[in-house]
C-alpha cells in the first residue's frame, strides 16, 4: 500500500499577507505525513514590478511575462514568498526546502507559443519528476515550490501554479496516494460568491458543464477545475477546492471523476 501524500495550492493572497499566511502554515504544519506546498505570489509581484518603474500588463488575468517581468517574478516568486515561507515553516518544526522547477530538474517546461497573445517567458510545463521529488521526501524533506520552471536551454519560466500543482501531483501518483488542496479566500466553488451558503459540495464532469453553461463557473476558476479534472484522469486520488482554514481536506468542493 502506497503512503499518503498531501499537496497544497496556496494562492498568491493568502501568502501574501503576514497573518494569513502564519494561519496557514500553522495548519500546513499540522498535516501529518508526507506534504509539499506550491504557492502563488501574483499580487507580491505587480507591486514589486510597480516599485522598479515596470509595467505589469496583464491579458484575461493572465499576466504577460517580458524580460523585465520575468527578472521581477523570479526575485519574487523564487526568492522573497518562498523563502518567507521557507524560514517560517522552519520556525514552526518543518524541515522545508524552497525550489522551481529548475532546482534538480523537478519541472521542465517549454515556452507558451504565440498566438493571439504573446504572453512572452510563460511556461506550459511538459514533465515533472515525481521520482526526484519522492527521493527528497523520503529525507524527510518538506518541498516549497515556486511557479517557475525552465525549458533546459538556460531560461525560466513564469508558470501558473495551479498547473504546477495538478502536474506535481500526477508526478507524485507514482509513488503516493495523493490528495491534491487548491486553496484559497473561499469555502470552495460558490453559486454565489456574496452567498456563504451557496457552496457547491461535489463537481461532476456532467455538472461542471452545466455550470460553465450557466456561467456560474467562469474566469480563473475555469483552468484550476480543468486542471482539477486532468489530476484526476492521471492518478491523483482526490482533489479538493476548499478555503485556506480547511485544509484538513474535509470541506470545500470535492471533483469526483
Amino acid at each position: 500500500m502506497k503512503e499518503k501524500i498531501t499537496i497544497i495550492k496556496v494562492g498568491g493572497k493568502i501568502v501574501e499577507e503576514q497573518d494569513s499566511l502564519a494561519a496557514l502554515l500553522d495548519r500546513f504544519s499540522a498535516i501529518e505525513g508526507n506534504k509539499v506546498l506550491i504557492h502563488g505570489g501574483g499580487r507580491s509581484a505587480t507591486r514589486m514590478a510597480e516599485r522598479l518603474g515596470i509595467e505589469s500588463r496583464m491579458v484575461g488575468g493572465r499576466r504577460i511575462t517580458d524580460s523585465d517581468t520575468l527578472q521581477v517574478v523570479t526575485m519574487v516568486y523564487g526568492g522573497l514568498v518562498n523563502k518567507t515561507i521557507v524560514a517560517q515553516l522552519q520556525a514552526r518544526g518543518v524541515n522545508a526546502l524552497g525550489l522551481t522547477g529548475a532546482d534538480c530538474n523537478i519541472i521542465k517546461a517549454h515556452k507558451r507559443p504565440v498566438g493571439e497573445v504573446d504572453y512572452g517567458f510563460v511556461g506550459d510545463v511538459d514533465k515533472a519528476d515525481g521520482l526526484m521529488l519522492s527521493r527528497l521526501i523520503e529525507q524527510g524533506i518538506v518541498p516549497i515550490v515556486a511557479p517557475l520552471t525552465h525549458d533546459g536551454n538556460g531560461n525560466l519560466l513564469n508558470t501558473n501554479a495551479d498547473t504546477m500543482a495538478a502536474e506535481t501531483a500526477k508526478a507524485l501518483s507514482a509513488h503516493y496516494d495523493t490528495r491534491l488542496i487548491y486553496c484559497f479566500e473561499f469555502p470552495g466553488v460558490m453559486r454565489n460568491p456574496d452567498d456563504a451558503d451557496s457552496l457547491i459540495p461535489t463537481i461532476t464532469r456532467e455538472s461542471y458543464r452545466t455550470l460553465l453553461a450557466d456561467g456560474i463557473v467562469s474566469g480563473g476558476m475555469v483552468p484550476k477545475i480543468d486542471n482539477a479534472f486532468n489530476a484526476i484522469d492521471n492518478g491523483v486520488g482526490e482533489v479538493i477546492i476548499t478555503r485556506a482554514d480547511a485544509i484538513d481536506g474535509i470541506q470545500g468542493t470535492h471533483i469526483i471523476p
